[in-house]
This record gives structure tokens, sequence and C-alpha cells, in this order.
């Protein structure tokens, strides 16, 4: 049980008109101290349950080639979906999932999670047609929805402020590690088990961390007056199913076909209405107005940018790997292994250098370093020596882990300690979003610059050139995001003891850029 913390109370300045604004500030002003810490078991906890989320998406995509020769005999679309599922699914349910752990309670939602992924994996492995595939795998997609958000909020609540970095550096670390159990494992089961068995270690697993998360995470307080919002549930979920789902079928069907046009066309027009309905809500699901806060703006963009290299990286990477250097799906799994080094090591120390002089630096040189390294690696071809190509990728994980925690605290801290589920469903739709553009972008130019078969060796010098062409582009575009964010992070000090900047430490000029509306929270 800790000592009592007293709650500051909230920095206000009205505008011209009367209307009162608020700094978005990293604690609750309605709730007080947790009602206990976080235990290291907890954290340990917490954490296996997100690298186990992560680690299925990242095995999958190593079992595409078994999927598409396995007794399903899935089509091209059907095999695409088999993986995508998850993607839409996952980005569309994190707001409202976050939503329903923030009234319901964190560790309910959380055991919900674990239940939907499990029996999700289940369906999968049971799996006699490609249909119950992409069922099963959008039933995971469910469960990861109310695991990452809940997992993240709990750390958020749990943590005094001044150890809330260090707790989100471990979070990210965790989803690193993720990212490289689901390649190793990914690639050692398509070199010697099968993709159904994959999924069925799924199931015992999840059962097991249920019963760890229900001895050793405690129940943190839920909020029934928390807004849940059916209406706007329906709208924002819709909009994001029709942009993702755009995002996905672009490079296939090309951006110009109607089946695309119609996706953005709908997500736009659903959006348009979620905004409409969230202005005028008494208790919106999210909030439009909570974006007037510029730090908020700028930390969603840098977690998106950052994801949409990431992932345009990882959607070359295998093929590089198998096609280019000959390595098979086991090898590939291992050869990744460089990228998480950066995630392993840098996270705690881009959060004390966070504490000590803001988010600008260590977000700025981490996104630096992740478009200098795409850039390194749109260099590599065939004759690339193999430990050149990995100190690329450690160029990568650094700016990774430099900045990820960073980011990640700039998104969760601008919104109150009772909404941690929301704030970090934003976080994490974010990364979706991006990732899904980031495979977009990449698998656009790649198609569009070669339209032959990496597998032909007569091609894979073509293949190389192609890459390199792919990968500047997204670089180019990561930088240019990567501007944008810090600009939008310029006047963010040392944030210290968790506290978030005062009111009288932000220029009078700036203040409308920095404040939240008072009926945001």
């Amino acid at each position: 049980m800790g000592t009592a913390r007293p709650v500051p109370t909230p920095s206000r300045f009205r505008l011209p008109g009367g209307a009162v604004l608020r700094h978005a500030v990293p604690r609750d002003p309605t709730a007080g101290p947790p009602a206990t810490s976080l235990s290291r078991s907890a954290l340990l906890v917490l954490c296996a349950c997100v690298l186990t989320a992560q680690a299925l998406v990242a095995a999958v995509n190593l079992l595409i080639p078994q999927l598409a020769a396995s007794e399903l005999r899935p089509d091209p679309g059907e095999l695409l979906w088999s993986v995508d599922a998850y993607v839409v699914v996952f980005a569309a349910l994190l707001i409202p999932a976050g939503a329903l752990g923030d009234r319901h309670g964190r560790k309910g939602a959380l055991l919900a999670g674990l239940g939907l992924f499990a029996a999700g994996a289940a369906v999968s492995a049971l799996a006699t047609v490609p249909a119950v595939l992409i069922a099963g795998r959008g039933l995971c997609g469910a469960g990861a929805a109310l695991i990452m958000p809940a997992t993240m909020s709990v750390l958020i609540h749990l943590s005094p402020p001044e150890a809330r970095g260090r707790a989100l550096a471990t979070w990210t670390l965790a989803v690193g590690l993720g990212g490289l159990t689901g390649n190793v494992g990914g690639g050692l089961a398509g070199a010697y088990l099968t993709w159904r068995a994959l999924f069925w270690t799924v199931v015992p697993l999840g059962a097991l961390l249920a019963l760890a998360v229900a001895r050793t995470v405690p129940r943190t307080p839920s909020r029934p007056d928390a807004a849940v919002d059916p209406l706007g549930t329906v709208l924002l979920t819709g909009a994001l199913v029709a942009v993702v789902y755009g995002i996905i079928e672009g490079p296939g069907h090309g951006w110009a076909s109607a089946r695309v046009l119609v996706a953005f066309a709908a997500g736009a027009g659903l959006l348009a209405a979620f905004t409409g309905h969230a202005l005028r809500a008494a208790r919106p699901l999210l909030d439009p107005r909570i974006f007037a806060s510029r730090r908020l703006r700028a930390g969603t963009l840098g977690i998106g940018a950052g994801f949409f290299g990431m992932f345009a990286l990882f959607f070359v990477n295998a093929q590089y790997l198998q096609y280019a250097k000959g390595f098979s799906p086991a090898e590939a799994g291992l050869a990744i292994v460089p990228l998480t080094v950066g995630m392993a090591l840098l996270p705690r120390f881009g959060a004390r250098l966070e504490e000590r002089t803001g988010p600008r630096l260590p977000v700025g040189t981490g996104l630096g370093l992740i478009g200098a390294g795409l850039l390194l690696v749109s260099t590599a071809d065939a004759g690339t020596p193999y430990p050149v190509y990995a100190l690329y990728l450690l160029v990568l994980s650094a700016g990774a882990g430099l900045s990820a925690p960073s980011l990640t605290l700039t998104v969760v801290g601008a919104l109150p300690a009772h909404q941690a589920g929301l704030g970090s469903g934003l976080n994490t739709a974010a990364r979706e979003v991006g990732a899904a553009l980031g495979v977009a972008v990449v698998g656009t130019v790649l198609a569009s610059r070669f339209p032959g078969n990496p597998q032909d060796p007569a091609e894979v010098a073509a293949f190389t050139e192609a890459m390199g062409t792919a990968l500047r582009t997204v670089a180019v575009v990561l930088l240019l995001a990567s501007a944008a964010v810090v600009a939008g992070l310029r006047g963010t000090g040392r944030r210290g003891s968790g506290r978030g900047p005062r009111e009288q430490d932000v220029p009078p000029r700036r203040r409308d850029a920095d404040a939240v509306p008072e009926g945001a929270s």
C-alpha cells in the first residue's frame, strides 16, 4: 500500500469568449492514487500477455508459404485475409475495447481478451476451409484488442508518475520481444512443425496466462460512468474498418479501383458522422477536441510514423533474406534478431532521457535513426554480406527503442488516468494504422517497379533494386513526418516527477495549441 499522494490542481485559463481550457497532463483530477502498487510478478505477467499477442502476428507472416501449400488451398485473396483479418479487427476495436476496460475493469477486459485470443487460435487450428481460418484470425484480433489496452492501462494506473515512463519502456520491450519470438517461432514452425501446431500452442498458453493474471494482477478501480457510447462505437469502428480495408486492398486492386475508392469514401463519411456525433454527445467515446492538444497530435503522428517505417521493412525483409540471400524460413526468422537488440536495450535509456530532457530529443533522434536505417537497408542487394545487413537492422532497432517509450507516454499522458484504457487504445490504433500504411506504400511501390517473381534467381537483382526504391520512398515520408512531430513537441520540457507542463510554462500565444477543452476528458 503506497502513501497517499496529493493530486495536482488542473491548470486552467480562459480564451476570448470565456471558454475554459485545461492542459492535458498525465494525472486524474477526479481519482486518488492507486490502491496498490505494481509488483514485479504482475509486470512480468502483463508483459507476457503483450509478447504472446505480438508473437502470433509475426509468426503467421512467416507461415504464409506453408498455408498457401496446405490442404485448405486458399486463393491469393483468402491467403491475404488469413493475415489481414487479425489486423482489421484489431485496429477497429482498439479504442472501444480500451473504453470498455475503463468502464468495466481492466483486469476483466484482459481475462476476456485472453479467452478470445485462445478461442480464435483453436478455431484457426481446426479450420478445414479458408473462411474458418479467417474467422479464427479475426477472433484472435478481437482478443488482442482487449489485451493490449488493458495491459498498458493497468501499468499506467498502478505505476506512480515518476516510474510510469520506465514501466511503459518495459511494455515496449515486450512488444519488441514479441516480434522476435514470433519471427523465430514462425520460422522454426515453418521448418519443423505445421501451421496447425503453431495455433494449438496458443490455447494452453492463453489458459496459463489467464491463470497468472487472475493470481498476480490486482484489480484497478473501474469507472461505471466512463463513456462507451454505442452509436459512437459503431461509427468509429466502421470508419476504421473501411479505412484499413482500403489500405490493405489498395496495392492488390489498384488505388483507383472502385472497391478501394468506395472503402475510403465510406471511411471518410463514417468518420465525419462520428465527429459530428461526438461533438454533440454529452459523453462521447472519443471527444475529437482532445486533438486540440499539439502534444497529443505529435505523439499520435510519431507512433504512426515509427510503425509505418518498421512494418515497411518487415514486409520486404523476409522476402529479401529468403529470395536474395537464400535463407531458409528458420534462418530468416533468426536473421531478424538484430532488429530487436535496440528494442531490448534502449527503451529504459529512452525513458530516462525523456525524464531529463523531455520527449523531443529521444523522439527526434529515434525517428531519425529509423529513417536512416531504412535508407541503409535500401542499398542492400544479393551481394551485401549479412553482417553489414545486420548492422543496418541495428540502426533501425536503436531508433525504435529510443523513441517508443516517449511517444507512448506522450499519447497516454495527454489523457487523465481514468481514461488510460482509451489512451492506450488510441496509442495502439495509431500503431496499427501506421503499420498498415507502411505495408501498403512499400507493397505498392515494389509492385509498380517489379512485376516479376522474386523466387526466380534471374530476377533477384531487379527485385532488390525495386525494394531499394520502395524503402527510400518510405524513408522520405517518415523523415518528413518526423520533422512535423519534432515541431509539434516544441516547448515540451523535462517531465521530472511525471507532471505535464504547468500553465505558466507555456507561452501565452501557444496555449491554444497545447490545451484540451474542459469537457474533453
